[in-house]
């Protein structure tokens, strides 16, 4: 991980920060590189519950900086640029994992949307499990203006949660939408003036469940999509099975018997 990204880790929620303010947190090399190594970090850190995403500054993310994108293509040592059909991150190519790889942490990911959120920036918040977006935020699917399609897996996120309709029409278009709109579409989970402190709030009582099953839960929402019905019923009885009458689970009654706040291991 480098600059680009900051990590603070208090009360077992990680709070996320793109870290490029002066260029409204656009997405240069360093930038990719940073976020998945804040994703590869997060990814080993079995204390963290939950996460907030957010933007330092004015802005979430502007999206691509193009013009740190003009040099030569390679690696800086002549060595051959990846194709984007290359699986260099399990399931995905290098720029669908600063997206997607948000979607497979084992834990819940809260994105905090402010300011301008457009194209790569407005994919990466939609990796998040949660969206909380400030009422005057700007957003677009940005990638039509340059003659492209998204393709850092907005497309596998947004399957499900975004109205279908809206999603064809702002993706031809590449309008700019507000938050409020986003709301309305399905690209938001709430419309909030501070989205930092609404998310944060949220991730704090994730935080106080059963880390067992806030991860089970997760992990079953993530698979449920592509199987049937009779899979996701033996799979949700398969992973009640892990959990119950565990240390962590017996925790989380007594806790709420004895009406304190519950002490997981």
């Amino acid at each position: 991980m480098n600059d680009r990204v900051s990590i603070t880790i208090e009360n077992h929620v990680a709070d996320v920060r793109l870290n490029r303010p002066d260029k409204m947190n656009a997405l240069d090399p360093a930038m990719f590189d940073g976020i998945i190594g804040a994703i590869d970090r997060l990814e080993k850190e079995p204390g963290v519950r939950a996460v907030v995403l957010s933007g330092e500054g004015r802005s979430f993310c502007a999206g691509l900086d193009m013009a740190s994108f003009t040099a030569p293509a390679g690696g800086g040592d002549g060595s051959a640029p990846s194709k984007l059909t290359d699986r260099t991150y399990g399931n995905a190519n290098k720029f669908q994992q600063v997206a997607f790889g948000w979607r497979k942490l084992p834990m819940p990911v809260i994105a905090a949307v402010h300011g301008v959120c457009f194209g790569g920036g407005l994919q990466i918040m939609s990796g998040a499990c949660m969206r909380i977006i400030a009422p005057d935020a700007r957003l677009s699917i940005m990638e039509m203006r340059w003659g492209l399609i998204p393709d850092m897996g907005g497309y596998a996120l947004w399957r499900g949660t975004v109205r279908e309709d809206a999603l064809r029409e702002l993706t031809y278009t590449n309008r700019e939408f507000s938050g409020e709109e986003a709301g309305r579409v399905g690209f938001a989970t709430h419309i909030d003036a501070d989205p930092h402190a609404r998310a944060m709030a949220i991730a704090t009582e994730i935080a106080g469940k059963n880390p067992d099953a806030i991860r089970a839960a997760k992990d079953l929402f993530n698979r449920t999509p592509d199987m049937d019905t009779d899979a996701i019923l033996m799979e949700e009885s398969e992973l009640q099975e892990d959990i119950i009458r565990t240390p962590n689970q017996m925790e989380a009654v007594f806790a709420f018997m004895q009406k304190r706040a519950a002490n997981f291991s």
